[in-house]
């Protein structure tokens, strides 16, 4: 009988470990036949998020030359590496383009369709465009999963949950807002995927309050925009008279900083230094367990002076006061941060060309304008700023930060749940938008259809009305009737819209305190409340606690995602090839 694989996602992370698969399988697969099942109600490759039909509008927001779906030599796995083409090798752009998520769209199904050709003989692969409602079966016995709209279930001898971004039931302050809107007849948009939300009821000309100053307000801004009409002469902004007025602030009331736009010359600072493995499983065998404000935060802000740094020191030497050896042996024993910014103020003798996390992550902290227009335009001034030292290679220390950044992030990826803090800050970093995105942004305020509300962004319901105000401009408030989320749902198995999380864990599956799906840090497999990982079933995604920046990366990064499609796939096959030396269950 032939073995049975169910993959539910069919998106870039479970195109990835199709990949892995195909990569694995000779060396590994020595089973008389494998039927691969693909679940997932959008096409294969891109999935719901990057799936082709969506308004070419939208971009991605990184460089067509720093997107990949291949593994390289630096990915730190057992399996074989199996190169292939960057986006931009593949569609033939320009590295330096930010392409369309269509363009991206037909990418990942080609990758999928390689995959799928990669395969051996003895290895098949179905997809089923529908949703998984339910996996069930004993822990050492085939599983089920129930799919919507059969009666049957699809026998599995593993399921790999390759779930990507969910919808998720509100949590209290947003059912309270969506009540208040039905009660009142307002407009609550909750965290959604901008692409699928219905934007009909936002009406042309009227204010629009807008929580969230990430990348889902970017599309947001676009749909609105252009995608009503709009257009872009030169920096100017010719409205179609369809747009609304625009209300945006979140908790930092800014947006995220400007994709860098330079190449990196010279070396690259010789990371992981002060946070890699050693450190990791330092922390993972504390009998009490670790803290991240205390433990690793400290960890995390040597890692990225230190990528910071070397950059200045060997690529702008002119701007230091010390040798890169002196400050390095003294910077590595410096052991608190008041000795660091002493090493520092005596090294770098221009403030701007110091590293502060602090200063980078909330810029408007003790920020007071006396005016809302006043606001507006300090405001743009910080985006122009933002917008000139991103693009100048005289700041290449940014560079170097990012670097750091990209580092970090595959080490705590093995930590496990580490609170919304880090995602956050990394997404604010390093996962900005395109510097053109700025730009219109500017263009947008200049026009009066874009208002900055501050920092601290608050929003009450009351007299019938949304109310935003912040703690930039002291006093300065303003109402509307529709109140827009900008920002995916919160990834937590208790509220997910998705049955299939839900049903999993009241079947055992473990969750963090902060609702993500704990899953072995080793290869995927999914723990039950004592930590025990269930033989069958694997999960990854941003709904685990150990999600990764992206299902793809940036060539010869390490790339953290394509490090746990390779332990996974191998474990899958591993499995399956020992299961077929036994009776089956």
């Amino acid at each position: 009988m032939r073995q049975q694989l169910v993959i539910v996602g069919a998106g870039p992370r479970g195109t990835g470990i199709l990949e892995r698969l195909a990569a694995n399988a000779p060396g590994l697969y020595t089973g008389s036949g494998l039927d691969v099942h693909l679940v997932d109600p959008h096409p294969p490759g891109g999935g719901r998020i990057w799936r082709e039909e969506q308004s070419p509008l939208l971009w991605m927001n990184s460089h067509a030359e720093d997107v990949t779906m291949f593994t390289d030599e630096t990915v730190a796995m057992d399996g074989p590496v199996r190169e292939g083409p960057t986006l931009h090798e593949w569609a033939r752009l320009d590295g330096r383009v930010f392409a369309g998520r269509q363009v991206q769209g037909r990418y990942l199904r080609w990758v999928y369709e390689r995959a799928l050709a990669d395969l051996p003989a003895n290895v098949s692969v179905y997809h089923h465009p529908r949703r998984a409602l339910r996996v069930g079966g004993p822990r050492e016995g085939r599983q089920q999963v129930w799919l919507e709209g059969l009666a049957r279930p699809l026998p599995a001898d593993l399921v790999i949950l390759t779930l990507g971004h969910l919808d998720s039931e509100p949590d209290a302050e947003q059912a309270r807002l969506a009540r208040y809107a039905r009660e009142h007849g307002l407009v609550h948009l909750p965290p959604d995927f901008t692409a699928d939300s219905d934007l009909s009821p936002l009406a042309p000309g009227e204010p629009v309050l807008v929580r969230g100053f990430g990348l889902a307000f970017v599309d947001l801004m676009v749909l609105l925009t252009e995608g009503r009409g709009g257009r872009y002469e030169g920096e100017t902004y010719l409205p179609s008279g369809r747009e609304p007025v625009l209300y945006v602030g979140s908790r930092r009331g800014v947006p995220y900083h400007s994709k860098i736009g330079y190449d990196w010359t010279g070396d690259r600072p010789p990371l992981p230094r002060f946070l890699g493995p050693a450190e990791v499983a330092e922390l993972l065998a504390r009998p009490g367990g670790f803290d991240f404000r205390r433990d690793v935060w400290p960890l995390v802000e040597k890692e990225l002076g230190f990528a910071h740094y070397h950059r200045l020191f060997t690529a702008h030497p002119g701007r230091t006061a010390m040798a890169w050896a002196d400050f390095e042996e003294k910077y590595a024993v410096a052991g608190d941060p008041a000795e660091v910014r002493a090493l520092v103020a005596a090294a770098v003798p221009d403030p701007a060309d110091r590293l502060d996390l602090a200063a980078l992550d909330r810029p408007l902290d003790g920020v007071r304008y006396a005016s809302h227009e006043d606001f507006q335009a300090g405001l743009r001034d910080y985006v122009e700023a933002d917008l000139d030292r991103r693009h100048d290679p005289a700041h290449s220390a940014d560079l170097g930060v990012f670097l750091g950044l990209l580092s970090v992030y595959g080490q705590l990826v093995r930590l496990g749940d580490i609170g919304p803090r880090w995602h956050g800050f990394f997404s604010y970093l390093a996962s900005g938008p395109p510097g053109p995105r700025l730009r219109q942004m500017l263009a947008l305020s200049r026009a009066g259809l874009l208002k900055f509300v501050g920092a601290g962004m608050t929003v009450i319901a009351e007299d019938g009305v949304f109310r935003a105000a912040g703690s930039t401009v002291p006093g300065f408030s303003v109402e509307a009737r529709a109140l827009v989320e900008a920002r995916l749902p919160e990834p937590t198995v208790g509220r997910a819209r998705d049955g299939l999380l839900r049903e999993l864990h009241a079947d055992g599956a473990a969750a963090t305190p902060d609702g993500l799906l704990r899953v072995d840090p080793r290869d995927g497999r999914v723990l039950d409340g004592a930590g025990r990982p269930h033989p069958r079933r694997f999960a990854l995604g941003p709904y685990t606690d150990t999600r990764t920046p992206g299902a793809f990366t940036r060539p010869r990064t390490g790339g953290p995602a394509f490090r746990q499609n390779d332990a996974t796939a191998r474990a899958a096959l591993a499995f399956l090839r020992d299961l077929a030396g036994r009776p089956a269950a």
